[in-house]
């Protein structure tokens, strides 16, 4: 677990997920990718890692995806195969926001 900051990027050790953290929340988290702590940036992986089971929820490129409490937000900058979660709990795909109407 740790604290995040704006900014990190971090990194699957099953698949070719990467994500920036867009908003942070102020507690400890983990930030999985199917079902494995993700990776900073610049960590190795250390051993190979396990194969993913079938993916029914991959991530997808340039989508926004928080939690329930709306207090961590990530992007994702490369698809992958696994699917996001945060100690446990799946991220859904954030709703983009209605633009005002133009009347």
């Amino acid at each position: 677990m740790a604290v995040l900051k704006a900014g990190t990027r971090m990194r699957s050790a099953v698949c070719t997920t990467e994500v920036i953290v867009v908003k942070a929340p102020p507690r400890e988290v983990t930030i999985s990718c199917g079902g494995v702590p993700m990776l900073g940036s610049d960590e190795a992986r250390s051993e190979p890692a396990e194969p993913l089971p079938s993916a029914d929820d991959p991530t997808l490129l340039g989508k926004r995806y928080v939690n329930a409490e709306d207090d961590l937000e990530v992007l994702c900058t490369k698809a992958g195969d696994g699917w996001l979660e945060v100690d446990g709990r799946r991220l859904v795909i954030k709703d983009a926001k209605p633009l005002p109407s133009s009347d």
